[in-house]
Order: structure tokens, then C-alpha cells, then sequence
């Protein structure tokens, strides 16, 4: 099924094929060639990706640092063969990824996991070969090493957020807040190993380009999966609704603190939600969470919704007038989010757990 989705999402896509990891694969150059202090010269990325792929557009470089280092050995090769393994490395390791940390056993982890890179969402993210499903990756992975109390690994794979780190950064947060102190020492020491590894390799005129640039405008169609783009909101409105959003979020997370899985789930929910940047491809991350859910929660009142949620979201529907617009997609993430914080808080929820576990249900 995975693999005729992705066959599909091909066959429909509506960007050039791998534009993002052309774009990181440019900075690459630019920083092998050129010195690493000049990735961020726009007008320099652009010359490698015409001579890269000379028919494909340019696009800015406004990624981190850790997206160029990752696709630096890919330099060697031709473009093509690079996207190749590039498309089958990031789907590869969301796939193992799923199936590696499920609790289920034999055939259905593997159904399991199919129904989640089915979306047109992750393959859509393969297509463009965006960093995003290895984020998703992330917070899986991190979801069965926090179960199993090994924290220092959970936070080794949470370094994987540094990829794209607006997309998830509430996920540490929650877990901090849920008590599960050296998952969250262990992330941030990661980033302050990657921030000084920039600093050196970049110096202090690169650093503060790339963060000039992130000040300036956001590019096109960013805003569609965000507050504003789906409720239609703004200004001081947007502001505090994402305040009491991440509000929610961490007291939802504290609430499940004897489920980590949940508390990931929680922050990967809210991180979506209030982030003022995301693009298709960050939706990868939605599956991720909805995933765990699954896992954690196996009565048919949770696994009925998310069955049907995967479903609506195939390239099969996708391609059909009842595709739903990008931005419905956000009220699916609030939909869920609610469920949870209900969840959270209502009295009966681990009695309904156990009842649920015993009854296989």
C-alpha cells in the first residue's frame, strides 16, 4: 500500500522532484568548496544549485546548519544517485523508526507502520527530500527509549529535532515538564555541542547572517498550516492563542508523565500548532504523534478515529475532490490534541486503559 502511495504521490506531485535536498546539498557544496561561513550567501547557493540541477529553480537556503553537515558526504556523488539514496535513507529510517519502536509484534507492526508513512504528507516529503521524516523519526524513536528508561538514548534521538527545530521544540519541553530530567539535559547538551560546532566551523559573521535571516519574511505558503491559516486569526488574537496552547500542552504533558510516549505525542500536537512556519512536508511529525497513540491507546474510541484519519489522508484520497484543503489538516492536530488533554484529566482514564488492555481491544 506504501508503495503504490508513493508511486502515486509522484506521478502528482506539484514541486520539482528533491527541490529541498537540492537546496541543502547546494549549501553543502558551498561549505566544501567555499568555507562554511558562506552557506548562508544566498547568491552562492544559488549558483551551486543551477550547477547542480541547471532546469531546476533556485530556492533560499533558510535551513540549519545541521541539514547541509548531514548531506555533506552525498557531495561525492552525481545528483541524482545523491537524491536516490537520499529519498531512500529519510523514508527508510522513518520506517524502521516505526516499526522498531512498536509494541506490537509479527505482521501488524509492519501494518502498522505502512499506515503511517501512507499519508501523502510523508511521501510528499520523500518527493521533496526534506528533512522532515527523520524528525518524525526522532520523536518515535525517543518514544520507545524513554518506555524503557534508557533517557540519554531518548535524547540522542531527539537531537534529530536540530534538523528543523521550529517544527517539533515543544517535544523536550513536554518531557522536561513530564520529569524525565536527563532526556531533556541530554538534548540540550546536543544542541549546545551543535551551536559551538557552527559557531567554529561558520565564525560569527555566518551565525549572524543565518539568524538575520531568520527575522526576515517567512516564504510563500507558510502560514497555511498555522493558526492564522486555519482559523483565520491574528495579531495579539494568533499570540495568545498560541500561549494558551503551549499552555495546555505542558500541563497535558505533566498529566502523562507516567507515559512518555503520550507526553511526546502531546508536545509534537502542540509544537504544530503554534509554530508560525510549516509547510505539507512538516506533517510527517503528525503521523509520528498519532502513531504513539495508537500504540498507547488501544481502545476502538481512539483507533477507529486515527484508522480513519490515515485513510482520508492517502494519495488515493488526496488525488480526488475529497481532498481536504491544507489547511483542515490543522483542526485534525487540535482535534486530537483535545482528545488527549480530556484524556488527561478524566477520572476514569486508567481504569479505561486497563479494561481496554485486557480486553485486546
Amino acid at each position: 500500500m506504501a508503495l503504490v502511495a508513493l508511486a502515486l504521490d509522484v506521478l502528482n506531485r506539484y514541486e520539482p522532484i528533491g527541490i529541498d535536498f537540492h537546496t541543502y546539498l547546494a549549501a553543502a557544496t558551498v561549505g566544501v568548496h567555499q568555507g562554511w561561513g558562506l552557506i548562508y550567501d544566498q547568491n552562492l547557493v544559488a549558483a551551486a544549485q543551477k550547477q547542480l540541477v541547471p532546469d531546476q529553480i533556485a530556492q533560499p537556503f533558510l535551513s540549519p546548519p545541521t541539514d547541509a553537515w548531514l548531506t555533506t558526504p552525498l557531495t561525492l556523488l552525481p545528483y541524482w544517485t545523491a537524491y536516490w539514496i537520499w529519498a531512500a535513507l529519510t523514508l527508510g529510517v522513518f520506517a524502521f523508526a516505526l516499526v522498531w519502536a512498536s509494541r506490537s509484534r509479527g505482521l501488524m507492526r509492519w501494518v502498522i507502520a505502512a499506515a503511517a508513512i501512507a499519508p501523502w504528507w510523508a511521501l510528499h516529503a520523500v518527493n521533496l527530500g526534506q528533512v522532515s521524516p527523520l524528525i518524525a523519526a526522532g520523536a518515535v524513536m525517543a518514544t520507545r527509549l524513554a518506555r524503557e528508561r534508557r533517557d540519554v538514548g531518548a535524547g540522542l534521538a531527539l537531537t534529530l529535532l536540530y534538523l528543523k527545530p521550529n517544527t517539533a521544540f515543544l517535544v523536550p519541553i513536554a518531557l522536561l515538564v513530564a520529569g524525565r530530567y536527563r532526556i531533556f539535559a541530554t538534548w540540550a547538551a546536543a544542541g549546545v555541542l551543535i551551536a559551538a560546532v557552527a559557531l567554529v566551523s561558520m565564525g560569527i559573521g555566518g551565525v549572524t547572517t543565518y539568524l538575520n535571516l531568520l527575522t526576515g519574511s517567512l516564504p510563500e505558503g507558510a502560514g497555511n498550516l498555522t493558526l492564522e491559516g486555519a482559523f483565520g486569526v491574528g495579531g495579539t488574537a494568533a499570540l495568545m492563542l498560541r500561549v494558551v496552547i503551549t499552555a495546555a500542552t505542558l500541563v497535558t504533558a505533566f498529566r502523562f508523565r507516567q507515559s512518555p510516549g503520550l507526553a511526546i505525542a502531546v508536545g509534537a500536537l502542540g509544537s504544530l500548532l503554534v509554530v508560525p512556519y510549516l509547510h505539507g512536508s512538516d506533517l510527517c511529525l503528525f503521523s509520528a504523534a498519532a502513531w504513539i497513540v495508537w500504540e498507547e491507546r488501544r481502545a476502538l474510541l481512539w483507533r477507529v478515529p486515527l484508522a480513519a484519519g490515515w485513510l482520508i489522508a492517502t494519495p488515493y484520497v488526496n488525488s480526488t475532490s475529497l481532498a481536504l484543503r491544507l489547511n483542515r489538516w490543522t483542526l485534525f492536530e487540535a482535534g486530537l490534541l483535545v482528545a488527549l488533554a480530556i484524556s488527561a484529566w478524566w477520572p476514569a482514564r486508567e481504569k479505561v486503559r486497563e479494561l481496554a488492555s485486557a480486553s485486546g481491544s
